[in-house]
C-alpha cells in the first residue's frame, strides 16, 4: 500500500517492509524473513509496475532474521547493494554467532525448522550521520548494536526499525525479551525524539502519520524513566496517561 507519494510498505511481509521511490531507482528497507522475496517482487509488479533490478539498494535495520532473512534472495534477483550499520555487519555476513537475548533464542528455535536464511555480504557498511540512497542513518544501539533508523529528509519520514513500534494506538519501545541493551534503547529513543520528522514508519506496528514527533516527545520522557516510575513500581508505567 502506498503511505506517502513515492513510499509503499509491501502487504504480508513479516516485519514491515518498505519501498522508497527515488527517481529511476528504488531501495527496500528490511525484506523480512525468507520466502518473503516472491511477495515483494509481485508488490514492485503489481503495484508498480517496476521489475525487481530498479531496486538500487537493500537497507536492514539490523540483524534480526525477521528483517533480514530474504536479503539475499532479493540481493540476487536485483543485483541490488545491500547496506547495514558496520556493528550488525559480521552477523548477516555469518562470520560470528549472533548475539541473542532469550526472546530471539525462543523465536529462533521455533522457526528454525522452517526458515534458514541465507548470510549476506553487505555492500555498504553505514555509520551514524551517514546517507545512503538519500536516506539518513541515524545509529540507534540498543535493540542490537548495529540498530538504524532512516531519515529521509523530503519527506520528513522518519523509518524506525525497531528502535520504536506503534500498535496502532500508542508508541512502543523494543521489546525486553529482544533487545540486547536496554539503557542503549532508551538513549537511542531520546535521541531519535530530537529529530524534525512529521512521520514514523515502524519496522513492527502500524505507521504514525499523525502528531508523530509530538507523541514521541512524550513518550520518550516516560519511556526514560518507565523500570524506576515512583509511582505506581511497574515494569511499565500504568500511571502516565497513554494514548
Amino acid at each position: 500500500m502506498e503511505i506517502f507519494p513515492d513510499i509503499h510498505q509491501v502487504d504480508g511481509v513479516t516485519s514491515n517492509c518498505y519501498v522508497v521511490k527515488t527517481g529511476d531507482r528504488l531501495t527496500l528497507i528490511d525484506p523480512g524473513l525468507p520466502r518473503n522475496s516472491k511477495k515483494i517482487v509481485a508488490y514492485l509488479k503489481d503495484a508498480l509496475d517496476r521489475p525487481p533490478s530498479d531496486i538500487g539498494t537493500i537497507i536492514l535495520t539490523h540483524y534480526y532474521m525477521d528483517h533480514t532473512g530474504s536479503a539475499q534472495e532479493l540481493k540476487t534477483i536485483s543485483g541490488a547493494a545491500v547496506a547495514i550499520h558496520e556493528a550488525d555487519a559480521r552477523y548477516v555476513m555469518g562470520r560470528q554467532l549472533r548475539p541473542a537475548p532469550e526472546g530471539i533464542l525462543v523465536f529462533q528455535s521455533t522457526i528454525g525448522a522452517f526458515y534458514k536464511p541465507r548470510p549476506v555480504h553487505p555492500d555498504i557498511l553505514l555509520h551514524d550521520g551517514e546517507t545512503v540512497a538519500g536516506l539518513t542513518c541515524i545509529h540507534t544501539p540498543g535493540h542490537t548494536a548495529g540498530s538504524i533508523c532512516l531519515y529521509d529528509p523530503r519527506s520528513k519520514v522518519l523509518f524506525a526499525g525497531d528502535t520504536i513500534r506503534h500498535n496502532g494506538h500508542r508508541l512502543e519501545g523494543p521489546p525486553r525479551p529482544f533487545t540486547l541493551d536496554m539503557e542503549a534503547a532508551r538513549k537511542s529513543v531520546a535521541k531519535i525524539s530530537r529529530l524534525d520528522f512529521a512521520a514514523l514508519l515502524p519496522g513492527h506496528g502500524v505507521p504514525l502519520t499523525r502528531n508523530a514527533r509530538e507523541d514521541l516527545l512524550e513518550f520518550a520522557q516516560i519511556f526514560a524513566v518507565r523500570e524506576d516510575c515512583a509511582c505506581c513500581r511497574v515494569r511499565v508505567c500504568i500511571c502516565t496517561k497513554k494514548k
